[in-house]
């Protein structure tokens, strides 16, 4: 895109045009919820939350793939972090994640344990092929935009015939999430906005049912402030007039029918599993775990992993953060004990978190 065209979808003067047209499609109170950390930041960044009329209520969702990591996946990254002959591989977003006692990567990487930063899964394929006496363990956190490229890099292990190049597999798939926080009456979510991103690969079909079993509206939408009061009028009509309909408004990115390839590597390579996820729970169908043919890349399987479900870190409400149940400055510990440089828990961790977008940009 070229840059004059972007600059398009952030013009001050189109968006106070906008902004009075959101004003006169509201028919009362809107609560709607985007699924997407970078939406998120994005809302905030751009001061558009301050903006918004007053019968608009932001909440933010399951959308950031670090505060959506349960806790007793962390655990299980701390594990391996202390294991002979192992080196751990991860984005760094994950560094800082408490497990268990509030300890992290960081912390385990100071006690000695091998963790090494990567910006990509191909990155801790090369880590393998430069240490062939060791076992490269990536930590496979994301939703369906990750997981095709860590897909991809398995096979390309399997070309090479890399015997030492493992994955622990806890991606997470955004459908089934959005099910239970539908079904979930605490949240009171009218309406969506669907992640740009993952829709990218996953296309429209699968969250048609957000309108045609729970009679929500829902739009894919860019990032820019255009983009997303477009996909706020369009909420916002569609409330006023009683539809229920999933629209795609960021058709410069993503088609109706996603990326066909990146959904068949991702489905050579990996099967839908049970996941769990931070503060929801345990989510049917909702994670992604290796097919059969590929399970010798498995580290679940190598080291005997089992993911149980463990109590939340104490006072931490991030879960409920998450739900759409409360706020970030909602939590007893907001800006109190829990802060970006001293985060309790994950969604204060990573740039993309709530807790840590209302603690940067909070204008209440």
């Amino acid at each position: 895109m070229s840059r004059e065209l972007l600059e398009q979808f952030h013009d001050p003067a189109l968006c106070r045009d906008l902004l009075d047209r959101l004003r006169a499609e509201l028919s009362g109170e809107l609560r709607f919820m985007e699924v997407c950390g970078t939406h998120t930041v994005a809302i905030f960044q751009s001061g558009l939350r301050s903006l918004l009329p007053k019968e608009i209520v932001h909440l933010s969702g399951p959308g950031c793939p670090v505060c959506v990591t349960h806790e007793s996946e962390v655990n299980a990254f701390l594990d391996l972090a202390g294991t002979p002959g192992v080196i751990v591989a991860t984005f760094g977003d994950l560094m800082r994640v408490p497990g268990r006692k509030g300890h992290n990567l960081k912390s385990a990487q100071a006690d000695g344990g091998r963790v090494s930063v990567v910006y990509s899964p191909f990155d801790a394929l090369k880590l393998a092929q430069d240490n062939p006496g060791d076992t490269v363990i990536f930590l496979g956190v994301g939703f369906e935009t990750t997981a095709p490229t860590v897909a991809a890099t398995v096979l390309m292990a399997r070309t090479q015939g890399l015997k030492n190049f493992k994955v622990l597999s806890f991606h997470k798939l955004v459908p089934p999430a959005l099910e239970v926080l539908l079904a979930d009456e605490g949240a009171r979510i009218d309406a969506f906005i669907l992640p740009g991103h993952v829709s990218a690969v996953i296309g429209l079909a699968p969250y048609l049912p957000i309108a045609e079993r729970y009679g929500k509206a829902a739009a894919i939408t860019g990032f820019e402030p255009v983009d997303i009061l477009q996909a706020l009028i369009f909420l916002a009509k569609c409330k006023k007039e009683g539809r229920a309909e999933v629209a795609n408004l960021y058709r410069r990115v993503v088609s109706d029918a996603g990326n066909a390839k990146a959904r068949q590597i991702m489905g050579q390579v990996f099967d839908p599993a049970d996941a769990l996820w931070r503060g929801i729970g345990l989510i049917p169908g909702s994670g992604l775990e290796f097919s059969k043919e590929f399970e010798e890349f498995d580290a679940k399987k190598l080291y005997g992993i089992t993911i149980e479900d463990c109590p939340p870190l104490p006072g931490c409400k991030c879960g409920e953060v998450l739900k759409g149940r409360i706020r970030p400055d909602e939590c007893p510990l907001f800006k109190k004990s829990c802060t970006p440089a001293k985060p309790v828990g994950p969604c204060m961790v990573s740039t993309e978190g709530s807790c840590a977008a209302y603690f940067k940009y909070q204008v209440e």
